[in-house]
């Protein structure tokens, strides 16, 4: 299979890729910093330098590739928890501008399928409307939707194991696992957490 994966080099796609190319699957891992494709490609990537808010580049980084199946994992997030509030509305533009530029992409180029990563607890304002306007949208294409709880692990907001988020939360490496597990799963809403079934019954 191959896969388009945006998101490739943050905190949950640096793990997934080489689980991804471990199971046979060839991997393009879109990143917006040069600095970081030459790690993809020690990941065995084929690195794509490219910004999702750049619509007419994505559609033709994806067209190139020729996916299979494209692959949300883009966040926007702060480096440190503490600033969380303030980059509330840059993460909401990602799911809804970045969503949306990604899935026109996915469409253009004739991928089959489509997977993104959303979360699994209920927020306010705008990020409840990104989250919601991400969901409806792959799900208007036949897409699968991973909710996934809280990050915590190396490389996250709860590093050490010392303090752990609050529920629903799942380790950073077990996230990476299990989606690696999702890749046939039908058309729904999916959530994976510690405190969940891990048999991918569809939450909607």
């Amino acid at each position: 299979m191959k896969i388009f994966l945006a998101g490739a080099s943050g905190v949950l796609g640096s793990r997934l890729t080489p689980l991804l190319i471990a199971t046979g699957c060839q991997v393009a891992g879109m990143t917006r910093s040069p600095e970081k494709a030459e790690m993809l490609a020690g990941l065995g990537a084929e690195p794509v330098v490219c910004d999702v808010f750049d619509a007419a580049a994505l559609e033709q980084a994806v067209r190139a590739y020729a996916p299979d199946l494209v692959m949300h994992q883009l966040t926007d997030l702060p480096d440190r928890v503490e600033d969380l509030a303030a980059g509330r509305a840059a993460n909401a533009r990602m799911r809804k501008e970045g969503t949306a530029n990604l899935i026109a992409a996915a469409q253009a180029a004739g991928a089959k399928r489509f997977l993104a990563q959303s979360v699994a607890w209920e927020m306010s304002g705008e990020g409840q409307a990104a989250k919601e306007f991400l969901e409806s949208s792959v799900l208007g294409l036949s897409g699968v939707v991973l909710r996934y709880g809280q990050f915590y692990g190396p490389g996250t907001y709860y590093p050490d194991g010392a303090a752990l988020p609050d529920s629903p939360r799942i380790h950073v490496d077990e996230a990476a696992a299990r989606t690696v597990l999702a890749l046939d799963l039908g058309s729904g809403i999916y959530s994976l957490t510690d405190d969940g079934a891990s048999d991918f019954v569809p939450v909607k």
